[in-house]
């Protein structure tokens, strides 16, 4: 069972900077796409950002021109830089991948077959 972890969450002041981290037990070339999302009390869990096995990034226009994610195969690990946060980014950002190849929207949650626990991220105005 792929284990995916978070890390890099933390409390900043508005457009300061965070970097998030996901480390698979499994590396990261093996997955089809790994997705970065997003949750807030009371609301749906929104898509952010994701790379395809291929590099090709996609991102939510909230995050487009702040946000970065890339990967390091070698430390089995994929990464979200985030610069200029704002108030509204505040919440828990969740890590997810998955396995399987094919047609399908990539941001919706039901698309991903692993998830990690979470790590929370609160930018201060």
């Amino acid at each position: 069972q792929v284990q995916l972890v978070e890390s890099g969450g933390g409390l900043v002041q508005a457009g300061g900077s965070l970097r998030l981290s996901c480390a698979a037990s499994e590396r990261t070339f093996s997955f089809y796409v790994m997705g970065w999302f997003r949750q807030t009390p009371g609301k749906e869990r929104e898509f952010v950002t994701r790379i395809h096995g291929s590099g090709i990034t996609y991102y939510a226009d909230s995050v487009k021109g702040r946000f970065t994610i890339s990967r390091d195969r070698a430390e089995n690990t994929v990464y979200l830089q985030m610069n200029s946060l704002k108030p509204e980014d505040t919440a828990v950002y969740y890590c997810a991948a998955r396995t399987r190849p094919g047609s399908a929207n990539y941001s919706r949650t039901e698309t991903y077959d692993h998830w990690g626990q979470g790590t929370q991220v609160t930018v201060s105005s």
